[in-house]
């Protein structure tokens, strides 16, 4: 991590909270977004510090984008660029998935946004497309025959990844330290491997102060298991949520837990932040609070304690083939929980169109910004699911 940043920590924050206010389609378009912002357009952060960050994030438990944007802000400022780069990034979709929540609760239900995610569940599968694509060129090589010959194990680590994280719809990390460790010891080994191994009422009616006598602990309880033992994306998370929130402790009901999803599909930042809108419906503001908080808290803990250590050793030759198998593979998941989420998504002829409209505009539209589409796009959902 160079000593010499070319931006301010008041710089750092901004971004990051414009990023959780405005950075709609989950962990793989989040995490496009930092890179394209921080690597390619302001050069903030190097190419190599951003690989780093991206294989470390993968490798530890908890959602995949708030641990990158913690490690991005551990990067030049340490601990206090850390936390802060990780509240910034947090803090706008939590206070929109409340607020949500506070609608949810009086209104009984959420048709219209149904209706909206129809259209902008369709516009983020092109998003995150067109993220996903970038990523593997940058990390991987371009769609070509000399980078399918020169990297051809990372492009093997990249498929089987992909096929897997479709297969089973979870990221799986034995996977993730299995290619690092192999492309370690064909690439680079090490010395010890070489050596043969030697040596008030309106709150009241929506809510949000109501929970119940020792909820807020098993709430606390169970969102920090759910931040410390799941790996990767937000897609990894939900079927986690789903067995305990829905039929462990029948907290929320099918639709409401459906609902929950949507409310994190539809807002920016990290997908996990409906453990937010969750924790509102099972107990409140002070529900919110502490399902946010014992989620996001491992996640934090386990991407800034071994982060120095593992910048002063991804120096090594050795470390740094295993990252480079580690990122192939990981890329290789995230385009795999692509096609996941887009068998999810795209139900019909309309939303696929809406899916390939919006890879043609980014393609084609320079200056054109994703939060405009996600809007065009709800406003369409809402046209045909409402009006039409």
């Amino acid at each position: 991590m160079s000593n010499q940043p070319t931006y301010s920590l008041r710089q750092l924050v901004l971004y990051f909270l414009k990023l959780g206010t405005t950075g709609f389609g989950g962990p793989v378009a989040l995490v496009g977004y930092m890179h394209k912002d921080l690597v390619e357009n302001r050069k903030w952060i190097s190419e190599e510090e951003y690989k780093q960050g991206l294989a470390l994030a993968q490798l530890a438990p908890g959602p995949l984008a708030a641990q990158l944007g913690i490690y991005l802000g551990f990067v030049h400022y340490r601990i206090i660029g850390a936390t802060l780069a990780g509240l910034a990034f947090i803090i706008p979709s939590f206070i929109m998935v409340v607020l949500l929540g506070m609608a949810y609760k009086l209104y009984g239900g959420l048709a219209w946004m149904q209706a909206v995610f129809y259209g902008v569940g369709a516009a983020v599968i092109g998003i995150i497309a067109n993220s996903s694509y970038k990523l593997t060129t940058k990390s991987i090589g371009k769609f070509n025959a000399v980078s399918f010959k020169k990297n051809w194990l990372l492009w093997l680590f990249f498929i089987t990844a992909a096929a897997i994280t479709f297969l089973t719809q979870q990221e799986q990390v034995l996977l993730f330290v299995a290619a690092g460790l192999i492309y370690m010891f064909v690439k680079a080994p090490p010395n010890w491997f070489t050596n043969k191994i030697a040596n008030s009422f309106v709150l009241l009616q929506i809510g949000f102060w109501n929970f119940e006598p020792g909820i807020l602990g098993k709430i606390g309880l169970f969102f920090a298991k759910a931040g410390t033992f799941v790996f990767g994306s937000g897609l990894a998370i939900v079927p986690f949520l789903h067995a305990g929130v829905v039929t462990e402790n029948h907290w929320l009901t099918e639709q409401q837990f459906l609902d929950a999803v949507a409310v994190a599909m539809i807002t920016p930042g990290p997908v996990v932040i409906t453990v937010g809108f969750i924790g509102y419906l099972v107990a409140g503001f002070p529900g919110a609070c502490v399902a946010a908080a014992a989620t996001f808290l491992p996640c934090y803990l386990l991407t800034v304690i071994p982060a120095p250590y593992f910048k002063k050793i991804a120096a090594n030759h050795s470390i740094k083939a295993f990252v480079d198998g580690i990122t192939a593979t990981v890329v290789g998941a995230l385009v795999g929980a692509v096609i996941v989420i887009a068998t999810r998504s795209i139900i019909d002829v309309n939303t696929a169109l809406i899916a390939i409209a919006t890879v043609f505009a980014l393609l084609y539209i320079k200056k054109i910004q994703e939060p405009y589409i996600i809007a065009i796009a709800a406003l369409i959902g809402i046209l045909i699911k409402l009006i039409l």
